[in-house]
């Protein structure tokens, strides 16, 4: 027994040792492959640009459908904030039912929104609402807009929310009308409140543009895949792919954390 063990143990040292011995030899054949398909799929034809443009439209849609989803966040946010504090102190008659109506409009469309999968609503407005249409990029940004859109409502509707009814009450007391009050007064604890929360929707939005794809626009992924399927090689497209959304969600979480201590030394003042 204890011969065995010891054939075992000098077996195991010789292996170690060995594969120490030809370590150098190893680690330049790694290289050298990981070299050429580095060259084959980013060097060769120029590939290298079909992940720059795929970043610049990734970006492009992201910019888009972010401007989108705050006008129609802020929208929709605004109706059912005023519907849900004022419905019971309006007096009855058209601008009521005028409210009501755009209130329930906009409560079916932040149930509908948030409810379906992001890549169903893409699909949607790609095939059937704009099938004529021959511009993926701007359908695709206008769908991811119109989906971050319910999201910032509610975002801002809760921010609306949150801040004491006394803001108002002190506004039209000094002889500020309702929608001065929301400007001058509220609007701005909104934003200080909310912009966190935006910002990460924000890096949220550049994330699920990565399904672009589906429509053949060719964002950040779409390009990756486009390599993948040219060199047949999907380590390498796809892990440069990850890294760059890394770095940018990376880069862009460090300024939300900054931005988020800039305002809590705001609060403290």
């Amino acid at each position: 027994m204890f011969v065995n063990i010891s054939v075992w143990f000098s077996d195991l040292f010789q292996s170690i040792a060995a594969w120490f011995t030809a370590l150098p030899a190893n680690f330049s054949l790694w290289f050298d492959d990981v070299k050429a398909e580095f060259i084959v799929n980013f060097i060769s034809r120029d590939r290298w640009k079909l992940l720059l443009t795929g970043l610049e439209n990734t970006l492009l849609m992201t910019a888009g459908a972010l401007c989108i989803g705050i006008l129609i966040g802020v929208i929709v946010a605004v109706i059912r904030s005023v519907w849900e504090t004022n419905n019971k102190n309006m007096k009855p008659g058209l601008g009521k039912f005028l409210l009501k109506v755009l209130d329930k409009v906009c409560l079916v469309y932040t149930t509908v929104i948030r409810g379906t999968p992001m890549v169903v609503q893409l699909l949607i407005l790609y095939y059937i609402v704009f099938a004529s249409s021959s511009n993926g990029l701007a359908v695709a940004t206008f769908s991811f807009g119109l989906n971050s859109g319910a999201y910032v409502a509610e975002i801002f509707r809760s921010g609306i929310l949150s801040i004491d009814k006394g803001q108002m009450e002190a506004g039209r007391s000094i002889g500020l009308n309702y929608v001065q009050t929301m400007w001058y007064i509220i609007a701005p604890q909104v934003l200080k409140n909310v912009l966190p929360t935006l910002a990460n929707e924000f890096i949220t939005l550049l994330k699920e543009t990565s399904i672009a794809g589906y429509v053949a626009v060719q964002d950040l992924t779409f390009a990756g895949n486009r390599i993948r399927g040219v060199t047949y090689s999907a380590f390498m497209p796809l892990i440069a792919v990850a890294l760059i959304y890394l770095l940018m969600v990376t880069i862009l979480t460090w300024l939300v954390g900054k931005l988020e201590r800039r305002l809590r030394q705001g609060d403290i003042r």
